[in-house]
């Protein structure tokens, strides 16, 4: 890894990377963090890289422009929650409760406080769904986590621990669904091969459907910031 480099102005911060595999320069704009990263060959100098990077300054910047607008949680503002935008008001009381297409917030509102309330509601969407479907499986998991991850919405690894984002509960529940059965059938399948999709399809049959919407919407669900 090299880099990053910084091209324009305002500038935008390219992130390096070199692969031996690469045989041409490429560049991509994740929708899920926002960054770019350009690829390059091994023996390319950082001089052409630069230079490649200035030419696609203007395509850049396009993408750049359509990715969702950072949303800070406030007051009057809102929230998405299970696949439902709420709208944040104040309440009497400590609680945070959903009633409707309102969310409720107790005393001193902050962002941490609600970035607290849907990792817990995350948590306890998240275990139910990962134990059904081990259980359909056939197969244990060791232990779930959850992380604000920005390159994958969950993983599994080899001694069958699990993580997940904790913002899927940000999505539809199906949607969380799909990655909870996603992840439980890497304990069978430690790869994305054919047999690996034939797994998740036995755990959910429409689950393309889903993947589709995360590909769609998810760069919305990581551009709700709970604290500036």
């Amino acid at each position: 890894m090299s880099g990053p480099i910084f091209i324009g102005s305002p500038p935008i911060e390219v992130r390096i990377k070199r692969n031996p595999r690469a045989k041409r320069f490429t560049l991509r704009l994740s929708r899920t963090d926002g960054k770019a990263t350009l690829t390059l060959p091994t023996r390319a100098s950082m001089r052409e890289a630069e230079g490649f990077a200035q030419r696609q300054e203007g395509w850049l910047r396009a993408q750049i422009s359509k990715l969702p607008e950072t949303a800070v949680l406030l007051d009057g503002g809102r929230l998405p929650f299970r696949g439902v935008d709420l709208e944040i008001a104040s309440t009497t009381g400590r609680s945070i409760r959903v009633e409707g297409e309102k969310i409720l917030v107790g005393g001193k509102h902050s962002g941490a406080r609600l970035q607290a309330f849907v990792k817990t509601e995350a948590r306890n969407a998240l275990y139910p769904a990962v134990e059904k479907y081990a259980a359909q499986l056939g197969r244990p998991f060791n232990r779930i986590t959850l992380r604000d991850t920005r390159s994958r919405w969950g993983s599994c690894s080899a001694e069958g621990n699990l993580m997940f984002s904790w913002r899927l509960v940000m999505a539809p529940p199906v949607v969380l669904d799909y990655v909870a059965a996603h992840e439980v059938a890497h304990l069978a399948e430690m790869n994305h091969s054919a047999a690996f999709w034939d797994v998740v399809e036995t755990l959910m049959p429409d689950y393309q459907n889903h993947r589709s919407w995360l590909r769609e919407h998810g760069a919305k669900l990581h551009a709700v910031k709970f604290t500036t």
